[in-house]
């Protein structure tokens, strides 16, 4: 479970540290298309990227929810990362892949799967 969430982790903060890059170049003035279309696709970056820290922060502690989300991103770093090994970025593409491949192997082990069976709190009684 820890080698899953150190994986989701820093997806995360490769995306931080995508979307710092493009916040820096948005912000020096870069030409874009559209300037709010460009600060969407930032707070889009800032989500998925906070969206991801939870996920693996909740693996770590447990819980059974982030298993999904976790595999959604590991197949959404799947459909960038072939693309990019066969575009002529192999070291690129490579590094997106085989963490992604790892990932989801991980995630169907069964250690992982009763690892991962606990279940939040359920809601109190009114």
């Amino acid at each position: 479970m820890a080698v899953i969430s150190g994986i989701v982790a820093a997806e995360a903060t490769a995306l931080l540290a995508a979307a710092a890059w493009y916040g820096v170049q948005l912000l020096t003035g870069a030409p874009v298309l559209s300037f709010w279309g460009a600060v969407f696709t930032l707070a889009l970056l800032l989500a998925f990227a906070s969206w991801l820290y939870a996920v693996a922060v909740f693996l770590f502690r447990g819980f059974r929810w982030p298993r999904a989300g976790a595999l959604v991103a590991q197949l959404f770093v799947l459909t960038i990362g072939f693309p990019t090994l066969t575009g002529g970025y192999p070291l690129a593409g490579a590094a997106m892949l085989i963490p992604a491949a790892a990932a989801i192997v991980l995630l169907f082990d069964k250690r992982v799967i009763r690892f991962a069976s606990r279940a939040a709190g359920s809601p109190p009684a009114l």
